[in-house]
């Protein structure tokens, strides 16, 4: 892909993230959907209550959706979101956002996030029980505990490889774990040329630990004298980019919050889908990411 300025790039390619491509670019606007299709929740699923379709495959109805937004001229990148830098309104671009993938750098003048809500869990033992006390699930927000202590990192996917590189000014020592590695092989070697250790083909069998994280084992034995574990075993979850953006969420701090027109209280960021809260059903999904697209699309157009 050479194009790298679009007007709205949408975050996620579920049912939300595709109707909100559908809808803005219907529009005639450059938009570009960022994700991993089979990641939705679901590709996986079967579906007997949507409006006007029998039962039929979540797979299926993705890649029709896919192919719908591409009609109207949505580009497709098969890559995770890395990190979203907002608006430097003193520079030349104005009021554009800059976001980087695994091996891109784009830029936009709106996003839509319809990244969903999941955060995986390792279910080993120590995990429950050491959540918060070295246990944690989200880098960004948490990285700063953890000032020249040695930490994992455990998760195969782009979330974790960012996380890895957020950390190497704060962190002492930083292991990367996971059974397998699915990200662009240059930010694999961007992470060993920064010495961070790659413990691939492996998975974490327990955490241990009293009133805090000591360390935690492998499958193969090894055991890591770690303070810090951060389980990161998605795309780049709604936490990480809130704390990014100064994204306001709701009080249960699990959801974006957005008004009717599905606008956050950051200009040109909307959200759209199961990230907005329950019910966390593909009619919903839909509906929110048809209002963001046409919103976000309305923005351009004024901005």
């Amino acid at each position: 892909m050479t194009e790298t300025n679009f007007d709205i790039i949408i975050l996620g390619t579920g049912p939300a993230g595709l109707q909100a491509a559908i809808h803005s670019a219907r529009k005639g606007l450059k938009v570009l959907i960022l994700g991993k299709n089979d990641k939705s929740s679901l590709w996986w699923a079967h579906i007997e209550n949507f409006c006007c379709t029998l039962e039929i495959s979540g797979e299926q109805i993705l890649k029709t959706g896919m192919q719908q937004a591409e009609n109207f001229g949505a580009t497709f990148f098969d890559e995770d979101v890395l990190k979203i830098t907002p608006p430097d309104l003193m520079s030349p671009d104005g009021n554009v956002f800059k976001v980087d993938t695994e091996t891109k750098e784009f830029r936009t003048k709106s996003i839509v996030i319809c990244t969903g809500t999941t955060r995986n869990k390792l279910g080993v033992p120590g995990e429950k029980e050491l959540f918060g006390k070295g246990v944690s699930y989200c880098i960004e927000c948490d990285g700063n505990f953890f000032k020249n202590e040695e930490v994992a990192i455990v998760g195969g996917e782009s979330a974790a490889a960012a996380g890895a590189l957020h950390l190497l000014h704060l962190a002492s020592k930083i292991h990367l774990i996971a059974k397998k590695f699915s990200f662009a092989p240059e930010l694999m070697e961007r992470l060993k040329a920064n010495n961070i250790i790659i413990h691939e083909g492996v998975e974490v069998t327990e955490i241990t630990g009293t009133t805090g994280v000591d360390g935690l084992v492998l499958d193969n034995e090894e055991k890591l004298a770690v303070t810090g574990v951060f389980i990161e075993l998605g795309a780049k979850g709604v936490m990480s980019l809130a704390s990014e953006l100064g994204i306001k969420l709701d009080d249960s701090m699990k959801f974006i919050e957005t008004d009717k027109q599905q606008r956050t209280n950051v200009p040109g960021i909307f959200a759209a889908g199961d990230i907005c809260g329950p019910p966390l059903q593909m009619a919903k999904a839909v509906g929110e990411g048809c209002v963001a697209g046409l919103s976000a699309a309305k923005f351009v157009r004024k901005a």
